[in-house]
């Protein structure tokens, strides 16, 4: 890859991700503010962060002088038309759990991956459904005193415990629930020209 690789973000979840791909990248926050605007979809709210934050970190990249493949992604999670906030505490979690037992979650994750060479940018939306189980008190109560998932929005990681509080998933790619749609950023990539290894 004649360009180096960056993904725009301190998410351990999003790096763990992308390291699955066996290519070489870096990560660099891009501290943006990430209020919505008023009047905005959540689909379309995740696509202009995605983009700001490949933006910011692509301004950080050509101050320190060469070009890199920046890839920004957002995720926000929609109960009943509602975004999903992180709780902060346990009686907000309990709250969030209590209204999502069986009911459908949509998330949306943005994702953008810029050319600072070209400032060449390519975005999407990729949705991602989950199905809550019926969740007792006592489950819930559980889940939360194990996982404390505070600083999660909905309450929940899906990556640890969360897992045991779903009935079943929509989508097309399941990584896009943690936070990076692997499948449509390996088609990104490849129209930059990256080479991603494979299993042969």
């Amino acid at each position: 890859m004649s360009m180096k690789l960056i993904l725009g973000s301190t998410s351990p979840f999003r790096k763990a991700l992308l390291e699955r791909l066996q290519i070489e990248f870096s990560c660099l926050s891009p501290g943006i503010d990430e209020s919505p605007l008023a009047g905005e979809s959540i689909e379309n709210m995740v696509m202009r962060l995605s983009e700001l934050k490949a933006e910011a970190v692509a301004e950080k990249v050509k101050a320190q002088g060469y070009d890199a493949l920046i890839i920004g992604s957002d995720q926000s999670a929609v109960l009943n038309g509602q975004p999903l906030t992180k709780p902060g505490n346990y009686e907000n979690a309990v709250k969030q759990l209590t209204a999502a037992s069986g009911q459908r979650v949509v998330f949306q994750t943005g994702l953008c991956l810029l050319n600072t060479r070209t400032d060449a940018k390519q975005t999407i939306c990729e949705p991602y459904t989950v199905v809550f189980r019926k969740l007792s008190p006592l489950m819930i109560e559980r889940y939360l005193k194990k996982e404390q998932p505070y600083n999660c929005a909905g309450s929940f990681k899906s990556e640890g415990l969360g897992i045991t509080l779903f009935e079943k998933f929509d989508g097309e790619d399941p990584n896009s629930l943690i936070g990076l749609p692997l499948i449509k950023l390996i088609s990104m990539l490849e129209n930059e020209g990256v080479e991603i290894p494979s299993a042969d």
